[in-house]
């Protein structure tokens, strides 16, 4: 089958096992250097004249990409899905913008970076895939501890948890929603009260500058 059909028929297949008439939001994971946006576009097209989906997205795509897509489609790409936190900013200078910019949304993923922003002692807590993360080893870990010490010291000052705190910065900025994991009913109600989490704006800047030495 040439890959839009193959777009058309696994979106199908997705709707089915999910029981909806409509996905709300498809989204593509991950972009494919090899296949054009034009032929990418042609399957989301299908998508949605068929129904399948009221609306398309994007993962882990650079704004050069997001844009070429969304001009191939000739309709809005309303979502990115990407990597965005305290020790991974870089969206805030390009996608965030242009999201504001367009009525798009930046979905922010790892918001905690693995737990490294939620840990009292982040180099204790490096097992499982955390092993793999850069961020938990070496020079990394050590140009991050500016940083956690103002997460913490924020966090104590609003009487929250360093990861309510990264949380927060996040979806401060505009058009931006995080998706953070929880192992636990009690790491889940902790997230969601971060939504309530208002930080002054020196906070938020003060954050946002160790954040860049981090990066």
């Amino acid at each position: 089958l040439p890959l839009p059909s193959i777009v058309a028929s696994r979106a199908a297949a997705s709707r089915d096992r999910l029981e909806v008439a409509s996905i709300d939001l498809y989204q593509l994971h991950w972009p494919n250097p090899i296949v054009p946006a034009r032929t990418q576009a042609a399957g989301l097209r299908r998508v949605l004249n068929a129904g399948v989906a009221r609306h398309v997205g994007v993962s882990n795509y650079g704004l050069g990409r997001w844009r070429a897509l969304e001009a191939a489609l000739r309709r809005p790409i309303i979502s990115n899905q990407v990597r965005f936190n305290l020790a991974n900013p870089s969206p805030r200078w390009d996608l965030v913008p242009y999201a504001a910019e367009r009525g798009r949304l930046v979905i922010a993923y790892s918001p905690l970076a693995q737990g490294l922003l939620a840990a009292d002692d982040p180099a204790s807590r490096r097992n499982g895939t955390r092993r793999m993360n850069p961020l938990f080893r070496g020079e990394a870990l050590r140009r991050a501890r500016r940083l956690l010490a103002a997460v913490r010291e924020i966090a104590d000052a609003h009487g929250a948890t360093p990861a309510q705190v990264a949380l927060a910065w996040v979806i401060a900025h505009p058009n931006t929603a995080a998706i953070p994991g929880a192992r636990s009913l009690e790491q889940l109600e902790q997230n969601a009260a971060a939504a309530d989490l208002l930080l002054a704006p020196d906070e938020l800047a003060r954050l946002t500058g160790e954040a860049e030495r981090v990066d």
